[in-house]
């Protein structure tokens, strides 16, 4: 069974803190699964997507991102702190998905930040975001701050036990979902 996991980094600047942080999470999935995910990165995906201000208008790039991300079975979702909330790209990013295509969708949510200050924007921001989608979000989630990186690499321990711990649940749902599958590919097989 092939398991899709799709890394989403919300940020538009380049080098990008939360762009590393998606990339860590996905190591760290890859590492305790073997599965390695693809990343899409806003920087270079959003100027495609803001050509459409409906669905029915993508086309090109801007489709293939959004298919990408209907399809993805995991997200590992991640945003830059703006105005105590995730970016406008990202927002017209899910402003263009299918609702239909996330219920039961598992997401990992990330955010990176300039303080501790904005730490719950995970919370308060992206879970509610998920949620209306129905999609199930994974209980930890992982907030950088500046000072967590070194050359835009993470060197917080704690970030990255946090790290840890989310991978270590996303390796739970994936094999579950292999779990659940097997009986049923033999039943058709």
């Amino acid at each position: 069974m092939t398991v899709n996991l799709l890394g989403l980094s919300g940020s538009v600047a380049r080098p990008s803190r939360t762009t590393a942080l998606i990339r860590a999470i996905l190591d760290a999935v890859a590492a305790r699964t073997g599965i390695f995910g693809t990343l899409i990165e806003l920087v270079d995906d959003a100027p495609h997507l803001f050509t459409a201000l409906t669905r029915k208008q993508l086309s090109g790039r801007a489709a293939q991102v959004i298919h990408a991300v209907e399809t993805a079975d995991m997200l590992v979702v991640g945003t830059p702190v703006y105005r105590a909330s995730y970016t406008g790209a990202l927002k017209h990013l899910f402003d263009l998905v299918n609702h239909e295509a996330f219920p039961g969708k598992k997401v990992i949510l990330a955010a990176t930040g300039g303080t501790p200050l904005h730490g719950l924007v995970t919370e308060h921001q992206l879970r509610p975001l998920f949620g209306f989608l129905n999609a199930q979000t994974l209980p930890t989630t992982i907030y950088a701050i500046e000072d967590d990186f070194a050359d835009y690499r993470l060197v917080n321990p704690k970030t990255i036990d946090r790290i840890g711990r989310a991978a270590d649940e996303a390796a739970a749902q994936l094999n579950l979902r292999k779990t659940l599958a097997a009986p049923w590919r033999a039943a058709t097989g």
